[in-house]
């Protein structure tokens, strides 16, 4: 089979939510040509394999590509969402994406997309269909995948599983669930958290679910996290909040309490210390039906699920043929050391915001398109890594702050952060600043605390145990 060559500017592995942010971004910034590969179909990478209920638990203002808006921009009126912004289910995301290939990236003329295909480490790409390959020489390889991403329809659990014992992966949840009277779900991460939520708000007694939770996490709020002009100033307030809680704990512990005080940060159960912290985001209606639950098994993880009993690393829990068993143990976005995001001819995408994926890969894209020198590209672009334990807010926190100050010193960054759909600070919110008398003293707070905490962060890193 004859071998195809093409010339690109860039190499793009993966079109996902960070593959199509860049794409998006070195498109409207630049003339450059893109190659687009990836394994699926479509784009929109683990979204292609969601479970149905699946929903962003960020408002869809922050997330997809910055040219496309996604979601509807309403409040909902009911529900466990009521009064915030409505989150996008997972069916929208995937459209979002398909549309922004097929209306925008396509019809420019400029990107070709392999779909059902995958790149060697010689860079060629081969259809996973037809097996011909295909030469890319390219300026640039950008590397979408660093996060690889583990979902439990695509990852199968780490446990043994007996072969009479019912254990699916959440997508099959909806379908499996009116044939069994008892419920056990297997893992404590968002995943875990939507599978107990989707059973509660369809009617299943919460006396019949046991969740085993291995780890307890911190979650954030999400009335800290919402657009427009009537939540702009709890979202300053969010912002002033986390750099006094750094700049005046005397501990990484004190930290955690001062933001949990502040309503920046929340666990399933105050009692329960929190040793894991992924992101999750929740509001108060989710999170008051998670308390439902008594059943909450913290024996560890699991190692096996027998005819009669589920084995876990602490003790055993009975079971049986009446009870369904929802594995959702798998990693999420796991935990990889950093690179420099310019290396070279490599681009490796990755968080330059604190669990903002789309927006740091739509950053990077512009910051690649206008900016020349390496050095500085990856001074603005900073990788944050994302976390695992609740030391992580800080570590994370640290390096947002070095971000941020960076940013502020390039008047280009400053100018696309106002003009972007995916940015917290549009230029219609900063217009508030001095309007919104509560946002403008919030703003103000943060001034005043901000090169204190990113001191303080220095200092309570240096007195932690070395790993």
């Amino acid at each position: 089979m004859r071998e195809r060559s093409i010339r690109a500017d860039y190499l793009i592995m993966g079109a996902g939510a960070a593959g199509m942010a860049f794409a998006d971004s070195v498109l409207t910034e630049s003339e450059a040509t893109l190659v687009i590969v990836d394994r699926r179909d479509r784009p929109g990478g683990h979204w292609n394999d969601a479970y149905p209920y699946v929903r962003l638990h960020q408002p869809a203002s922050f997330y997809g590509v910055n040219s496309s808006s996604l979601g509807s921009g309403e409040i909902d009126q009911t529900g466990l969402n009521a009064g915030f912004h409505v989150l996008a289910a997972g069916t929208e995301v995937v459209s979002h994406y398909d549309l922004a290939m097929r209306q925008r990236l396509l019809p420019s003329g400029r990107v070709e997309y392999l779909p059902m295909s995958e790149v060697g480490d010689d860079r060629v790409v081969t259809s996973l269909l037809s097996g011909q390959r295909c030469a890319v020489q390219a300026r640039r390889f950008v590397d979408a995948t660093h996060s690889r991403m583990r979902i439990p329809l695509t990852t199968p659990p780490e446990y043994a599983v007996a072969s009479s014992v019912t254990c699916i992966p959440p997508n099959d949840l909806p379908r499996s669930a009116p044939s069994y009277d008892d419920f056990v779900v297997i893992g404590a991460g968002k995943t875990g958290m939507d599978a107990c939520i989707w059973l509660l708000e369809n009617g299943a007694d919460p006396n019949r679910i046991r969740w085993i939770v291995p780890r307890d996490s911190w979650t954030l709020n999400r009335a800290n996290l919402q657009p427009g002009d009537d939540f702009f100033a709890a979202l300053c307030k969010s912002i002033a909040d986390q750099a006094e809680a750094v700049a005046l704990a005397d501990s990484v512990e004190d930290v955690l309490a001062r933001l949990e005080a502040m309503g920046e940060l929340r666990r399933l159960d105050p009692n329960v210390t929190a040793d894991a912290y992924h992101c999750a985001i929740l509001s108060d209606g989710e999170l008051a039906e998670l308390r439902r639950i008594d059943g909450v098994i913290r024996l560890g993880r699991v190692i096996g699920i027998d005819v009669d009993e589920v084995r876990l690393e602490r003790g055993t829990i009975p079971t049986g043929p009446a009870t369904l068993h929802i594995d959702c143990s798998a990693a999420g976005i796991p935990t990889h050391p950093s690179r420099a995001v310019f290396e070279g001819d490599r681009i490796t995408l990755q968080w330059v915001r604190t669990c903002q994926p789309a927006f740091s890969a739509a950053l990077i894209g512009f910051v690649e398109s206008t900016f020349t020198d390496d050095v500085v590209k990856n001074q603005i672009c900073r990788p944050v890594v994302p976390p695992t334990v609740p030391l992580d807010w800080l570590r994370m926190y640290r390096v947002e702050l070095a971000n941020r100050k960076s940013w502020a010193e390039h008047p280009e960054v400053d100018d696309w952060m106002a003009a972007s759909r995916l940015d917290i600070f549009t230029r219609t919110a900063r217009s508030r600043l001095g309007v919104d008398v509560r946002a403008t003293e919030h703003v103000g707070r943060y001034l005043s605390y901000v090169e204190g905490a990113a001191d303080k962060i220095e200092q309570l890193l240096d007195d932690q145990p070395a790993n």
